[in-house]
C-alpha cells in the first residue's frame, strides 16, 4: 500500500461516504420501484391486494432469510468485489422484473432481489467502520442511510414521469439498467483504507486513533475460522434482542411508504396518479431530514460529553414516538393533513434509523458482519410481515386497521429501545 504525505489533511473518507451514499440510493430505488409500478401493473395483470401483498413481501422473505450469511459473506470477502457482484445481480433481476406477466415469475424476482440485496447494509457498516472513527460514525451512518429516503423524496415524481413515458415495464428496465452501470463505477474506484492509493498518513492515524477498527489492522491480523459459537454470540444477548426488536419495529413504518403508501393514496385517497408523486415525495423529504438530524444531533452530544446511552438512544426513542402519528391520518380527509401525519411518520422514522451505530459499538468485533446480518434479519422480517398483513387488512376496502397495526409497532420499538437494551458497551467474547 501506498501511503501519501503530500495531502495531510485528505478527506479520502467522504469520498467513500459518498459512494456509499450513491449505492443506498440505487439499493432502494430496486426494493421500492415495484410500489410505484404496482399501480399499473394491478390494472394491467388484474392483481387483487392480497396477490400484490404477496409480490410485495417475496423481497422481504429471502432478504431477511440471507442476512446471516449475507453478514457472514460481508466479514470474508472484500467489499469492493462483493458489492459490485450484488450489485450487478440484483439489477438484473429488477430489469427482468419488466418483461413478464406472471405473478409466480413476480414473486420469484422480487425474491432473487431479497437475496443478492441481504449483504448491503452488513457491508456499508463495514465500510463505515474502517473508514470513520467513532466520534464520526453515527452522523456518517446518518448521511448514507438518509440515501434511502432523500432519493426517493426527488426520485419518485421522476419515476412516476417514466412510468407515465414508458410504463411500468420501462420504468423497472431502466431502474435495472442504473444498477449495472453503477456496479462497475464500484468496482473501479472503491478502496479499503490500507488499499487507498492517495489517503494521507494523517487521515488513516486520525481513523485508526479515532476506533476505526479495521485501519491498519487487516493484513496483519490472522483471519478466524467461523465456528458456531460465533453464530450463537448473535442471540443471547438481551440488549442485542432489544436492538433487533426496535429494527423490526422501525421496518413497520419503512414498508409501508416502500410498498403501500402510493397505493394508498391513489386508490384508497382518490389522489390523481400525476400528483400523487409529488405527494409521496413530503415523507420522504421529511425522513431524509429525521436521518441528518439523528446522527448529527447523535454525534454532537456526544462531543459534549454526554453519556452514549443518552446521545444514542435519544433520537432513536423519540422517533419511534414520532412514528405513531401515522394513526392520526384515519382521522381526517384533507389530503393535506394526511401528508402531514405520514410526514411527521416518517420524519421519526428517519430519526430513528442509526440503529445501525449500536453494531459499531455492541457487536464483538470480529463478528460485526454477522452481528449487522443478524440485526437486519429480524429487522427486515417486517418487509415479510407487515405488507402481507396489510393486504389481508385492506382487503374490504378501508385501510384504517392498517394504520392502526403500524402504530402499534411502532410504540412496541419505543418500549424496546427504553427497557430491553440497556447500557450501551462492547460485547466481550471471552
Amino acid at each position: 500500500m501506498k501511503i501519501t504525505s503530500a495531502s495531510p489533511k485528505s478527506r479520502k473518507r467522504f469520498n467513500i461516504l459518498t459512494m456509499v451514499f450513491i449505492t443506498v440510493v440505487i439499493n432502494y430505488l430496486d426494493r421500492s420501484n415495484i410500489s410505484i409500478a404496482a399501480v399499473g401493473m394491478r390494472k394491467d395483470l388484474g392483481f387483487d391486494t392480497v396477490q400484490m401483498g404477496y409480490i410485495f413481501s417475496a423481497f422481504g422473505l429471502t432478504y431477511a432469510i440471507f442476512q446471516i450469511p449475507g453478514g457472514m459473506i460481508a466479514d470474508k470477502i472484500k467489499s469492493r468485489v462483493l458489492y459490485s457482484i450484488i450489485l450487478i445481480f440484483w439489477s438484473i433481476a429488477t430489469l427482468f422484473q419488466g418483461l413478464t406477466n406472471s405473478f409466480l415469475v413476480l414473486v420469484g424476482l422480487r425474491g432473487s432481489i431479497g437475496v443478492f440485496e441481504a449483504p448491503s447494509y452488513p457491508i456499508n457498516n463495514l465500510v463505515a467502520t474502517r473508514w470513520f472513527p467513532e466520534n464520526e460514525r453515527a452522523t456518517a451512518i446518518g448521511i448514507y442511510t438518509s440515501g434511502q429516503f432523500l432519493g426517493l423524496a426527488f426520485l419518485t415524481p421522476l419515476l412516476i414521469y417514466i412510468q407515465d413515458q414508458l410504463g411500468w415495464r420501462g420504468l423497472l428496465i431502466v431502474s435495472g439498467v442504473i444498477g449495472i452501470v453503477w456496479a462497475g463505477i464500484w468496482y473501479l474506484f472503491y478502496r479499503d483504507p490500507m488499499d487507498h492509493k492517495s489517503i494521507s498518513k494523517s487521515e488513516l492515524d486520525l481513523i485508526e486513533k479515532g476506533g476505526g477498527l479495521y485501519a491498519g489492522k487487516d493484513k496483519n491480523e490472522a483471519k478466524e475460522l467461523f465456528s458456531w459459537r460465533d453464530l450463537k454470540e448473535a442471540f443471547v444477548h438481551r440488549k442485542l434482542w432489544g436492538i433487533y426488536i426496535g429494527q423490526f419495529c422501525l421496518g413497520g413504518t419503512t414498508w409501508f411508504f416502500l410498498t403501500w403508501f402510493p397505493i394508498y393514496l391513489v386508490d384508497y385517497r382518490n389522489v390523481a396518479f400525476a400528483d400523487a408523486g409529488f405527494l409521496a415525495s413530503a415523507p420522504f423529504l421529511a425522513a431524509f431530514f429525521g436521518v441528518l438530524l439523528s446522527g448529527f444531533t447523535s454525534d454532537f452530544l456526544i462531543k459534549k460529553g454526554f453519556s452514549v446511552e443518552v446521545a444514542r438512544k435519544t433520537p432513536i426513542i423519540t422517533g419511534m414516538l414520532l412514528s405513531t402519528c401515522i394513526i392520526g391520518a384515519n382521522f381526517t380527509d384533507d389530503t393535506f393533513y394526511i401528508i402531514l401525519f405520514m410526514s411527521i411518520s416518517f420524519f421519526g422514522t428517519g430519526l430513528a434509523s442509526i440503529a445501525w451505530v449500536f453494531v459499531s459499538l455492541m457487536a464483538p468485533k470480529k463478528n460485526m458482519g454477522l452481528i449487522g446480518g443478524t440485526l437486519n434479519f429480524i429487522g427486515s422480517m417486517s418487509s415479510v410481515i407487515v405488507p402481507s398483513v396489510i393486504g389481508f387488512l385492506v382487503l374490504d376496502g378501508d385501510f384504517s386497521p392498517a394504520l392502526y397495526f403500524i402504530g402499534g409497532i411502532a410504540l412496541l420499538g419505543f418500549l424496546s429501545y427504553t427497557f430491553i437494551v440497556g447500557k450501551v458497551e462492547r460485547i466481550i467474547v471471552k
